[in-house]
Formats: C-alpha cells, structure tokens, sequence
C-alpha cells in the first residue's frame, strides 16, 4: 500500500495511508511547558479504519503525549516530565530536575515502496543546559496491510553518553516505589482504552499479572467510545533486547490497564544500570497497530510475518 508523507518542517512529519487516514504524526517542536520535559512525540497514532490510539495530555499526567521516548530517573533528573518521585516524600514538583530533547535535524529520511524510514538526531540536555548524552532515533513506518487492518512502526534508539561521568538510568522503582518501573519507549492510551484487556505470549494473565514481567511481546486491546468498534496495539521487542548477551541491561514491562492505559518497553524497572562516559546502548522496539480485537493466534501470526 501506497504511503503519503508530509513534512512541516520545524514541526511535524504525517504519514498518511491510500485509503486517506492519516496514521501517524511524529511531532519534534517542543511544547511550551518545560515542566512536561519538552521533547518529540507520536499523537495521533491512528488504525487505518481511522481510530486513533494515543492519548495527548491527560487531565492526569499532562506530560504524558502519545508515544515518547522517556527516562524517568537519569542521574538526578527526569527526561519523563512532571512530578518526580522521591523515595520517602512521594511525588514532587521539583522542576529543577526536568530535562529535555533537543531536536537537531533528521540525518536520514526515505519514502519508497510503501516504506518510510527516518533517521532523527537529537541531544538530551539536563535542566540547566548541559548537554548528556546524544541520540540517533530510528523511526519506520511499514508493513501497511489493508486486509489484516494493520501496519507497524519499528522505532529505534542508539545513545551515547556525552558527560565525564557515568549515566545512571534508573526508575521509581529503583528509587523506592514497588512495580512503578516506568522508563524508556512510553506509550499512553486514550481514555476509551482504560480497562482494556492486556495479554502476552504463554500465559493467561491480566495486566496486573504482567506489570514488571519479560517477554517477546505484549497486546493491549480495547473498545471504543462512540464507534462500535474495537482496536489492538501489540508491542513488541527486537530479539537482541531480550538477548543477555547482547542487550546492556534486562527489559521488563510496565504496563497498566487502569486506572489509566499504558505501556512502557522499560529498561530499568527493578534495577539500575550505567552507560560508561563515551559509551553507547541501542534499542529497537515494534508497535503493530490494528484494527479489531485480536487474540494471541492471531497477534503471534502476523508478528511472525513481519520479520527483523
């Protein structure tokens, strides 16, 4: 299927498919609020019938946009956005500690064959100016299938640690608070996917069951308000994330049904881990997005045909 792309330059990029709904808007001008931590995002994320799947700015978390790259707890700071969590006094303002991600410039960008693939280069920057660490972030956009309803965005992360010093990636969880690992590739659900049905390969288990687990992949299903019509978004990992050999550091799911939808790909849910100064760590994640409630057949088939 034929792909359109636009691109606002100093805004966003739109991909849109052939049956005229756009799919994706991947929006690298920041927000105003520094406190959100101003960075890049995905909303709306859109099934091809239409229906979008991301929530924008929740009346909950407002720095909660979409599908985004985060770091909860990074060596004092927070490249997640709002309140930050601190062992013994909960969650506090603390604005001083909130970071950013500077976008400077797409290093590579190709449409062809029903394909968009797009190389971002972006530098995390600490809340008072210095520059931590550098980012190459992949994004593409493929596998647009009409008849299965889907189409799958690869996203991708190498980082490199700018600093003279170590960077240490952690989470709430490892700084007190029991399955609250939220950090890295975020997603946040709308409001109608709340209470949503989450399952995973092998087992018989509700979100709750899954929050702080392993695994390959992990679907999240829900219906609409106002259609009648239901969506899956399955994440999935690349086979080196899960590789003990290869991967810096075990990934682990954080994932919530209520009392709000999301799903994090987190890389530091019970423990933390330090990119030496120089060093780099890489990452590469799958959003399959689809129209219907699909089962675990049916999700372990198609990802089955969407090879690495």
């Amino acid at each position: 299927m034929n792909l359109r792309v636009s691109h606002e330059h100093g805004d966003h990029v739109a991909v849109t498919a052939a049956g005229g709904t756009e799919i994706l808007r991947y929006v690298y001008r920041p927000d105003p609020d520094p406190f959100e931590s101003r960075k890049p995002y995905a909303h709306p994320v859109r099934t091809l019938a239409g229906r979008t799947v991301t929530g924008y700015r929740p009346s909950d978390h407002r720095w909660h946009k979409g599908l985004q790259m985060t770091a909860s707890h990074l060596s004092g700071q927070n490249f997640w956005g709002g309140n930050s969590y601190v062992h013994g006094r909960g969650y506090l303002a603390l604005p001083e500690r909130v970071g950013s991600m500077r976008h400077d410039g797409f290093s590579a960008f190709t449409v062809e064959d029903g394909r968009l693939a797009l190389t971002e280069d972006l530098t995390w920057v600490a809340h008072h100016g210095e520059e931590w660490a550098r980012e190459a972030r992949g994004l593409t956009v493929h596998s647009v299938d009409e008849k299965a309803g889907a189409w799958a965005l690869d996203w991708s992360i190498h980082l490199t640690n700018l600093r003279a010093e170590p960077l240490a990636f952690g989470s709430p969880t490892t700084a007190g608070r029991e399955l609250a690992g939220y950090t890295g590739l975020h997603w946040r659900g709308p409001r109608d996917f709340t209470g949503g049905t989450v399952f995973a390969p092998g087992a018989d288990a509700d979100a709750a069951d899954l929050m702080g687990t392993q695994g390959p992949w992990l679907a999240f299903t829900a219906e609409h308000d106002e259609a009648d019509a239901h969506s899956t978004l399955v994440f999935a990992h690349a086979p080196e994330n899960l590789d003990g050999t290869r991967a810096i550091h075990p990934s682990h799911w954080f994932v919530r049904a209520e009392p709000v939808p999301t799903v994090a790909f987190s890389w530091a849910f019970f423990e933390e881990f330090e990119l030496e100064p120089g060093e780099s760590f890489a990452f590469r994640y799958r959003l399959v997005v689809a129209d219907g409630a699909w089962d675990r057949a049916r999700v372990a088939a198609h990802l089955a045909g969407l090879p690495w």
